[in-house]
């Protein structure tokens, strides 16, 4: 994408109702203003689901059609990509998505305990160099920040292309003797994938099954 495109994309998420671009320092300094207060920008008290480095908004929207009585927030650092995203949201009158540019280590100043009812983590980058560890989204820090945030009850989804993260993630799980309530290493070749998870495809989802990559998916509980 070249610079000029990407600064009319950054001025356009200025104009957006549905983009919320707070600086770190409205985050960690003070009390982020919307933190246990989301019910009130979508005027309702629906379930808040998340979707954690949710690049083109493929997911958030696709999520946002289906429910409409659930309130979903994309989060990504890059706000050019999720333009896409908030743009359809605005030109459809999707009023249950909104998006959220900010790091996602900080998300528990973002959200208030038991904010969140559902957090899904869609092809993120396993990281999978050992000194990467800290930046896997599935990790134990992220497992205890989305503790931290859902519901006692609240599910964590994860899809991925990798196979490392899968296993990974798996593996914690176990170990932590967390709740696995389903887990598929292919699930467009094993039946009963939940219709979310095989119904809704990302741009990159695509160019991953056109190469013929299974696609995993694991959803979980942290507490």
């Amino acid at each position: 994408m070249g610079s000029k495109n990407k600064l009319k994309r950054f001025k356009e998420n200025e104009t957006f109702v549905n983009v919320f671009q707070p600086t770190r320092e409205e985050i960690v300094d003070v009390d982020f203003s919307l933190k246990g207060k989301w019910a009130t920008f979508f005027e309702n008290n629906n379930p808040i689901v998340l979707e954690l480095g949710c690049g083109k908004g493929e997911y958030t929207i696709g999520l946002a059609r289906r429910n409409p009585n659930k309130n979903y927030i994309g989060i990504d650092i890059k706000g050019a990509r999720f333009w896409r995203g908030a743009k359809t949201a605005i030109e459809e009158d999707i009023k249950n998505a909104t998006f959220l540019r900010t790091q996602i280590e900080l998300i528990d100043k973002l959200f208030a305990k038991g904010e969140v009812s559902e957090i899904w983590i869609t092809f993120p980058d396993p990281q999978i160099k050992y000194k990467r560890t800290k930046h896997r989204l599935t990790n134990e820090a992220f497992l205890d920040k989305y503790r931290q945030i859902l519901k006692p009850d609240g599910i964590v989804n994860l899809k991925t292309d990798s196979e490392f993260m899968h296993g990974y993630t798996l593996g914690l799980l176990h170990g932590k003797g967390l709740e696995v309530i389903y887990a598929n290493h292919n699930v467009y070749k094993n039946e009963g994938s939940p219709k979310e998870v095989i119904e809704i495809q990302t741009f990159y989802e695509n160019q991953y099954l056109e190469k013929g990559k299974p696609i995993t998916y694991i959803q979980f509980r942290v507490n």
